[in-house]
């Protein structure tokens, strides 16, 4: 019996020969799903470690599934001539419609606050990403994505910098004892002021919350100004 070796078998020609069926796999098209696999990872990993809910996995399937779809968008229509039947672009088109639903999602989640949006966008750009590693243009997404990441870390330093200047304050807002404290809570979130926690306590005139706030200086007087403006408020104070 001849004896084969490891470098015949991982020879190119001699593993096409012991396995025919290898031989009509397009290594170009599994080459660019590699790197969309490794240029959703690069953004994936950034994400998970910000305990996104669009993480790894999630960065990796939409990139490598957006280059698929491109590669397919372009090639379905071909013929053998070199010739062409039908808008290449079509299927590729529909790859943005689906991202958005996706990004939708990842909004909805939050029950209508307006949050995640940075979650929805990094989904729409590693499509994009991906659509370019299909139609094989590598150097763009490769760039795309290193832009992306560092969008998303270094940014990421910048904003949480910036709002390390923001002003906590405690504050003290009496409701009436039939009102709800969360039919309020949308004034917060349009005046950018976050309620950091939180306490109620029962007096004969209502209810008594003790808060803590973290936002804008400029945004109390606002705040304060528009719960005043509210039926079920009795009286707002803030140190």
């Amino acid at each position: 019996m001849a004896r084969i070796d490891t470098y015949t078998i991982l020879a190119p020609v001699a593993l096409l020969q012991l396995v025919p069926w290898l031989e009509p796999l397009p290594f170009d098209l599994l080459g660019r799903l590699a790197l969309a696999v490794l240029l959703g990872g690069i953004v994936g990993v950034e994400r998970e470690l910000s305990g996104k809910p669009a993480g790894l996995r999630t960065n990796i399937l939409i990139c490598l599934g957006s280059a698929l779809l491109m590669d397919l968008s372009i090639t379905i229509g071909m013929t053998d001539g070199d010739g062409r039947v039908g808008d290449p672009a079509r299927i590729a088109a529909q790859v943005v419609t689906g991202v958005g639903f996706l990004g939708a999602g990842t909004i909805m989640q939050a029950r209508g606050e307006v949050v995640g949006l940075t979650t929805a966008a990094t989904i729409w750009v590693v499509a994009a990403i991906g659509l370019a590693v299909g139609a094989g243009h590598r150097a763009e997404a490769v760039a795309a994505a290193l832009l992306v990441t560092l969008v998303l870390t270094a940014l990421g330093w910048l904003e949480r910098w910036m709002l390390s200047f923001r002003r906590v304050v405690n504050g003290t807002v009496r409701l009436r004892r039939d009102a709800r404290f969360e039919e309020i809570t949308p004034i917060f979130r349009g005046s950018h002021i976050a309620i950091q926690s939180k306490k109620v306590m029962e007096e004969d005139e209502g209810l008594v919350y003790r808060l803590q706030l973290v936002g804008p200086s400029r945004q109390y007087d606002r705040l304060a100004e528009e719960l005043m403006h509210r039926p079920e408020v009795i009286s707002v104070e803030f140190d």
